[in-house]
């Protein structure tokens, strides 16, 4: 029997509604919904599901993500039109069955031993001799047992003619009928799968919310002050949600998240995490993620331990709690915040905890009531493993070995044996902490500065990075330090520029160590060379008319391009710089004696130095903040992310996917095989005539050499 792509054919009602069921039922109809579902996937998968607005604004552009969330890209799994899809493939499948599952067991039922022995002829598969002197019963016993012996399931059925005399006997045999199962399997797993599915999605949280009248929360504050009206209780049949709990910390409100806010999920336990424990691969790679945690069960106030691992779930109650993820529990931070601009040499201190706000004092910043900033404390990273073989080598710079190369890790065995190999130096750098500076418009920008010093290129810095927004990359001010393995006579140096009696100072101090002896007459040339130096490089002159905002190296290029002919720029812009590098190199020591330090000797270290320090001041021109933040001393909160999930339908969708298996092993690799044997007396020579035939769904090698064997015991006497 072949399986019909046709919907049920009504004989009653309305054209358009007949015309509609048979649409809805057909296979067709059902393939068509299973691809649009496909492709909905494809999407979903491609695009970062349920990811915050701004997250999508910086990928796709403004237009696109207002487009991608309003037709539901963003959420493709639980859009409106994603579920309706769904469950139009559940009834279209469901009626597929209907339709066709009842012809199917008939048919299995059915031997078809009512075929007429002519009709054998007209088989692709067929034979047909006389056994001589077997008799109809002999050979009848002799061929049920054959076929009995080699799995195949028969039916006789014994001919007569009107006078009852014996014709002979049609034997119909089966054999590998559960490949029609397949089908049913198949589809039935479809249906379970999805309803599983629609069981364990956003449908049932959109019902409970609308029959208890619950709404999305979209303001800021704590979990405890969220009303009643947002949140769902513990009975509620399926949800999926997250959790975080700080080492230390009980937590019993998970969020769920939704297209246009979040609905609070009330857990019938408490989850407190006694420690969290993650281990590292030498990559910086996280290896493993385990929670030590234990549930407090809010009816019988049992206290149950529990380990929670990557892929290794605990339960309590229908809820299962995935390790999902890991984040900072708000560690402790001191934090020294050095000044960018004229100030206290010494700068302030701040002690604040990840997750926090502090506003930026602003008089120790000399800012207005207009430059009000507040800090946002965003992250603490503990351990930074970083490559710095490929910059050893010449390469530029190290590669982020924290994701997975699999190209780089076959090219390592593969290709050329003359090809050259880069040594991977992994390296941990220490700790770095990330935050926000937000002004009082609400603008932010992100900074992610490292702890400790670092050698790069032979010069130990200091970095400070900043981005505008979380899609660009950090871009980082190298800050080299000095003596003392600290920032301190950068940041001092950086002050004194700001300073126009300190440029002064630095200027007159250059002209006295510069100025030959035997040409005294060049002082007053030097002195107004090096002031106009030091205003150009701090931005207190102006390079050209309207240049406003530049200073740092830019602003001395500018000024040559403005006021020195092309010929004498390369000759002029040497004599600049070192005319900045001395009055630099004085204001220096300067600011050192002035902090009771010790002056730099004039050696080839300090001259790194001020090499560094140079680059390093022209860029933190750029730097957008009035304050560097170093971060001095940390203690670490650990918090881990859990997955809570009550998924009833999941039982179906296990149910769905052994049916599935089932099916398509069923249809694939199992033949149905349907073989007829006549068995006719003859008298001529007390023998029997025999004539058979084979179908098979499938005509394939195996088939041909399956019935040629047959025939040949079917027929031996012949074949002999």
């Amino acid at each position: 029997m072949a399986v019909s792509t046709q919907g049920i054919a009504l004989r009653s009602g309305s054209r358009l509604f007949k015309d509609a069921v048979e649409l809805l039922s057909s296979m067709r109809f059902a393939i068509s919904l299973l691809t649009l579902i496909s492709i909905a996937s494809v999407i979903g998968t491609v695009v970062k599901q349920n990811e915050p607005a701004p997250n999508y604004v910086n990928q796709f552009g403004p237009f696109w993500s207002q487009l991608f969330s309003t037709v539901g890209l963003t959420q493709v799994y639980s859009a409106w039109w994603f579920l309706v899809i769904l469950a139009f493939l559940v009834l279209s499948t469901s009626l597929c069955i209907a339709r066709n599952a009842p012809k199917i067991l008939a048919d299995l039922r059915h031997y078809k031993e009512n075929v007429r022995e002519q009709s054998l002829q007209s088989f692709h598969h067929r034979g047909e001799a006389d056994l001589h002197g077997e008799l109809l019963d002999q050979a009848y016993a002799r061929v049920t047992g054959l076929l009995s012996g080699q799995g195949w399931r028969a039916k006789v059925q014994e001919r007569r003619d009107p006078n009852g005399v014996l014709l002979g006997k049609m034997i119909a045999a089966r054999k590998g009928s559960s490949n029609r199962l397949g089908y049913i399997a198949a589809h039935s797993a479809i249906v379970l799968i999805c309803i599983g599915g629609l069981c364990d999605g956003d449908l049932i949280v959109r019902l409970q919310m609308l029959l208890q009248g619950k709404s999305t929360y979209t303001g800021a504050g704590t979990v405890a002050d969220v009303p009643a009206q947002y949140r769902l209780g513990p009975d509620t049949p399926t949800f999926r949600a997250t959790i975080d709990v700080p080492e230390g910390g009980r937590r019993s409100t998970a969020i769920i998240t939704q297209q246009d806010g979040v609905v609070l999920q009330d857990l019938p336990f408490d989850i407190e995490l006694k420690k969290f424990i993650v281990d590292y691969y030498t990559t910086g790679m996280p290896k493993l993620f385990a929670s030590d945690i234990v549930i407090h069960d809010h009816e019988t106030g049992q206290a149950i331990p529990a380990t929670v691992k990557v892929n290794e779930p605990a339960f309590h109650r229908g809820v299962a709690i995935y390790q999902s993820s890991f984040d900072d529990g708000g560690s402790l931070l001191k934090v020294h915040a050095s000044l960018m601009v004229p100030g206290p040499a010494k700068g302030f201190d701040i002690e604040a905890a990840v997750g926090t706000r502090v506003p930026l004092p602003l008089e120790k910043t000399g800012g207005g009531p207009n430059d009000r900033l507040t800090i946002e404390f965003t992250g603490l990273r503990a351990i930074n493993v970083e490559n710095f073989g490929a910059a050893n080598a010449g390469a530029g710079k190290g590669t982020d070995v924290r994701k997975v190369d699999l190209v780089d890790s076959l090219q390592t065995h593969l290709g050329s044996g003359a090809k050259v190999r880069t040594t991977k130096e992994l390296r941990n750098v220490g700790a770095s902490m990330s935050y926000k500076l937000r002004d009082a418009s609400g603008q932010a920008r992100e900074y992610n500065n490292y702890m400790a010093p670092i050698d790069l290129d032979g010069q130990r810095v200091v970095l400070a990075g900043v981005r505008e927004n979380p899609a660009e990359s950090f871009n980082y001010l190298r800050i080299p330090v000095d003596d003392q393995d600290g920032t301190g006579s950068w940041v001092r140096l950086r002050q004194a520029l700001q300073d126009v009696g300190q440029r002064e100072e630095a200027a007159r101090r250059y002209v006295r160590h510069a100025t030959p002896a035997d040409k005294p007459e060049m002082g007053p040339q030097l002195d107004l060379m090096a002031r106009r130096t030091l205003g150009l490089f701090s931005g207190a002159e102006l390079a050209k008319p309207g240049a406003n905002d530049l200073a740092g190296l830019p602003a001395l290029s500018l000024y040559l391009e403005t006021n020195v002919p092309p010929a004498e720029r390369n000759r002029i812009s040497e004599l600049l710089l070192r005319v900045l590098s001395g009055s630099l190199f004085e204001m220096l020591n300067a600011t050192r004696e002035q902090a009771g330090l010790a002056a730099m000797p004039n050696d080839a270290k300090s001259q790194a130095f001020m090499t560094q320090a140079l680059l390093s001041l022209s860029d933190s021109f750029f730097y957008p903040a009035p304050v560097l933040l170093e971060l001095t001393d940390f203690k670490q909160v650990q918090a881990s992310v859990f997955q809570v999930a009550r998924a009833p339908g999941k039982k179906l969708v296990y149910l769905g996917c052994v049916c599935l298996i089932i099916g398509v092993f069923a249809m694939l690799y199992i033949r149905e095989r349907r073989l007829w044997i006549w068995l006719q007396p003859t008298t001529a020579n007390r023998g029997t005539h025999v004539r058979t035939a084979m179908s098979t769904t499938r005509r394939t090698l195996d088939a041909d050499a399956e019935f040629e064997a047959l025939k040949k015991a079917i027929l031996k006497e012949a074949a002999a």
